[in-house]
């Protein structure tokens, strides 16, 4: 691929210009002598020629030291360097490329590249991490074994690959340079093994800061779990003899898949039960698996280029999905990833930061590890297994495994497997990648004279860039229930691929449609179906999708008509929630997820749809009042059904304790209304496990109380994961009026360290996604807050900044003043002297 960086902030990467390099490097030899301001990296570069054209190697903030050829001094006319590239000049068709280049990993804060962690040196390469490190051909399509020698008075010195001396490592599988990985540090393990389907046993360690290794067991177990359910389900075995995971305190994303040697957010591997929540423990079961998965979806077949992206992790995204509805239950893991892609996914393609899940273009790649890539590709793959069936889908990743093994590949190689086996043609299939934005799907439904008729129209709309768009294929699944709840028509998937189309079905009485079964497309629903239906498809519906779907709905309209039109709380919802609640039949899990009102986002999104200005407070208010209601209506309820969520015996993660502890943390919310606090106070000084107390805290913090932040700061300032909850749930739950001064004090904190993308996304990230009421508080504080921050930590860490920055995505749904006073914060920052990835989103935002 071309360069990838551009020199100027206006000059864009496009798709259409992709071409593969003049000049490949097949084998890297690497030697890297660390020190902490000097480090020294050797590297020898096989090369061949594939085509005509000089080439040009990656590299950023590298202070060359050498440079030779086949042995021999380069001389300064047969290259030119530049702040980013390295071109060789007249380059033969075979060579060794040999340079020295020094780098500083301890001033090095972006976390990109070879950095310092509490003296722990670590990688982050992805997406363009390895220029930082040497110079290269920094891009996916450049795929290359690796051997790696590391130099270093260090305990443990670890690279990609099989280790065949004391640090000293080889790969023998071909990689990208954005999987690489190295880290050394004074580190300790916690070791098991796992024998592969074919009879090979492969040493597995996670390595952690000495004095956490006694917080690694579920990621242990996770790991295992993982590779046996990729074996059985997808035929994939692991290819290494080691498997090494590593556990770092600053780093940006969540975790990384590099070959053989994954490293991750502490947050996704460390936990015990007084310190981690049921959250935490699935997050990581969740992110081991991920990242696992990559080995083959990602590592063993990567992207061509960096538009592919969702190749890769849409794809894995769909994997760990799967895997954890096989861990826990589905429908509530269903609901789970529904109300994720809701919150960040439907709200980016409804935004200026609206992309496709293939992008055209880009300035910076790093702004495009999106929620539509990751989670809105996941539902691609999925509505591609549920379009062509189960058994097409595991034939077509099959065909995929076996032809592309090694290669770099693209969106329509991916496709064309499944065209193979199931002879179909996907062209239409294939504007998911290309075409942005959330469609929505109308329905009109009609019955007479014993013909039940459902007119569906798809409407796909207007984003940056890209106007009057082509119908997609939309798999519908429904069913029909009867007046008294039972399924009449079984679950079947409709194939919506024209703007309009008629369903219909003789009956011999009028049905109730219970329409999009497990959420089987990523759109927006408008159906005005009578309240009734919906309370028929909550009490009874066979699809837990539906089921809460129904509830969620009608809990909605009350809410949003309590802010446009100051209605109350009618006695028919009430009641039907507390039925629900009371429902010992239903999941626990499943009944709190099912308790849980829609969001304040969620609620502005609904009424900025519906033409309403979405006024913060107001929103806020009418939710507590709707909260209020509701926990009236359960008073007598609430402690008995607390009571029988109760668990005996010690602490475990698993999906039916966790479920009981989730409806618990919800009741104790509503009891909370009703007792400012006393039932809360009563669990927080019972609590036996991080899940209990974090419920209570926040509950407390809500009620108000005094005294509870200091007494949980006293009980955890030693451990930083721990005190990453208490900063971030100070902000979340602070009344809106206050919740600008809370965040602003707690960046004064002793322990607050912006220079910790974890620390600062807890307080930062409390504030602008946790309390919206506080974020969007009218006199504009929270707008300035947002933007002094980026703005002081842009400099070090240009992808945190930029990721943050979408806090002001939603900027044109609000009234006139608040967006005027978001458009004076985003032209501030525009005019500001910002990153690359900062100055993308902003210019986005405002275009």
């Amino acid at each position: 691929m071309r360069d990838a960086t551009p020199s100027s902030p206006d000059q864009t990467i496009h798709l259409s210009d992709y071409a593969p390099v003049p000049v490949t490097v097949t084998h890297v030899d690497m030697h890297v002598r660390l020190d902490p301001r000097a480090t020294e990296v050797m590297a020898r570069l096989t090369c061949r020629r594939q085509g005509p054209g000089e080439m040009v190697l990656n590299g950023e903030q590298l202070d060359l030291v050498s440079l030779a050829l086949d042995g021999e001094p380069l001389a300064e006319d047969r290259y030119t360097v530049t702040d980013t590239t390295l071109t060789l000049h007249d380059a033969p068709d075979a060579f060794l490329l040999e340079t020295v280049v020094r780098i500083s990993p301890e001033t090095n804060k972006a976390f990109d590249g070879l950095y310092m962690s509490n003296g722990m040196y670590c990688t982050q390469c992805e997406a363009e991490g390895f220029r930082r490190i040497t110079w290269m051909l920094d891009c996916p399509d450049v795929m290359a074994t690796y051997d790696v020698e590391i130099e270093a008075d260090l305990p443990v010195l670890l690279s990609n690959g099989d280790e065949v001396a004391p640090g000293k490592w080889h790969d023998p599988w071909p990689k990208p340079t954005y999987l690489f990985a190295l880290v050394a540090g004074n580190l300790v393990a916690t070791s098991d093994t796992f024998t592969t389907m074919d009879g090979r046993e492969v040493a597995l360690n996670i390595w952690v800061r000495p004095g956490d290794e006694g917080r690694t067991g579920y990621a242990m177990d996770a790991l295992k779990r993982s590779m046996a359910w990729d074996e059985e389900v997808y035929g994939r075995a692991y290819d290494l003899s080691v498997f090494n995971i590593v556990a770092v305190d600053d780093f940006n994303m969540g975790a990384m898949e590099n070959k053989g040697l994954n490293v991750f957010n502490s947050a996704y591997v460390l936990a015990s039960p007084d310190t981690a929540t049921d959250a935490t423990y699935e997050w990581i079961e969740s992110v081991v698996a991920h990242e696992y998965f990559h080995n083959w979806t990602g590592n063993r077949i990567t992207c061509r280029d960096w538009f592919q992206l969702c190749l890769k992790e849409g794809l894995t995204v769909f994997r760990d999905q799967q895997f954890t509805c096989d861990a826990r239950d589905p429908a509530v893991k269903r609901i789970s990833d529904v109300l994720k892609l809701r919150t960040r996914q439907f709200r980016e393609d409804a935004g200026p930061l609206a992309h496709p899940v293939r992008p055209e273009s880009f300035v910076e790649i790093n702004n495009f590890y999106t929620s539509t890539v990751y989670d809105k590709g996941a539902e691609v793959i999925g509505m591609l297994r549920t379009l062509i069936g189960p058994d097409a889908y595991d034939a077509g990743c099959q065909l995929y495994f076996d032809r592309h093994d090694g290669q770099a590949c693209t969106i329509e190689d991916w496709l064309a497997c499944f065209a193979e086996v199931t002879g179909r043609d996907l062209t239409q299939f294939q504007l998911w990648y290309s075409q942005a934005g959330t469609p929505r799907v109308t329905l009109r439904e009609d019955f007479n004279n014993g013909l039940y008729r459902l007119d569906i129209r798809q409407d796909v709309p207007d984003t940056p860039g890209q106007t009057d768009k082509a119908p997609m294929v939309i798999p519908l699944a429904w069913g029909l229930l009867d007046a008294r709840g039972k399924e009449v028509r079984a679950t079947e998937v409709f194939e919506l691929s024209e703007a309009t189309a008629t369903l219909e079905v003789a009956l011999p009485d009028r049905p109730v449609l219970s329409m999009l079964r497990g959420f089987s497309a990523p759109v927006v629903l408008d159906f005005d179906q009578p309240e009734a239906d919906r309370l028929i498809l909550l009490a009874h519906d066979s699809d837990p999708f539906n089921r809460w779907e129904a509830g969620r709905t009608l809990a909605k309209s009350r809410i949003i008509r309590a802010v446009t039109e100051g209605a109350g709380f009618d006695a028919a919802w009430l009641d039907a929630v507390a039925t629900l609640a009371c429902d010992d039949t239903a999941d626990p899990a499943f009944r709190a997820l099912a308790l849980g009102l829609p969001s304040e986002d969620d609620l502005a999104q609904t009424l900025h749809q519906m033409g309403v200005v979405p006024d913060p407070d107001a929103i806020h208010a009418a939710r507590k009042a709707a909260a209020v209601a509701v926990a009236g209506r359960l008073a007598h309820d609430l402690p008995v059904l607390r009571d029988a969520m109760h668990i005996l015996g010690p602490f475990d993660p698993k999906a039916e304790d966790a479920g009981k502890r989730a409806l618990s943390a919800q009741l104790l919310k509503f009891q909370t209304l009703l007792d400012d606090g006393a039932a809360a106070r009563a669990a927080y000084d019972a609590a036996d496990n991080m899940t209990d107390r974090m419920a209570a805290f926040a509950c407390l913090l809500e009620a108000g109380d005094p005294s509870v932040a200091g007494q949980f700061e006293a009980d955890w300032q030693h451990d930083r994961l721990v005190m990453d909850k208490w900063f971030t749930a100070q902000v979340a739950h602070a009344a809106p009026d206050r919740a600008v001064g809370v965040a602003t004090g707690l960046t004064r904190h002793a322990d607050f360290d912006m220079t910790n993308p974890n620390r600062f996304r807890s307080v930062i990230g409390g504030l602008t996604s946790g309390n919206p009421a506080g974020f969007h508080t009218a006199d504009g504080s929270g707008y300035r807050f947002l933007a002094d921050w980026l703005l002081k930590l842009d400099a070090s860490n240009p992808q945190t900044t930029a990721r943050m920055s979408t806090a002001f995505d939603t900027w044109r749904r609000y009234d006139a003043d608040r967006q005027g006073l978001i458009r004076a914060q985003l032209e501030r920052l525009q005019h500001a002297e910002t990153s690359r990835d900062l100055g993308e989103m902003i210019d986005r935002m405002l275009a």
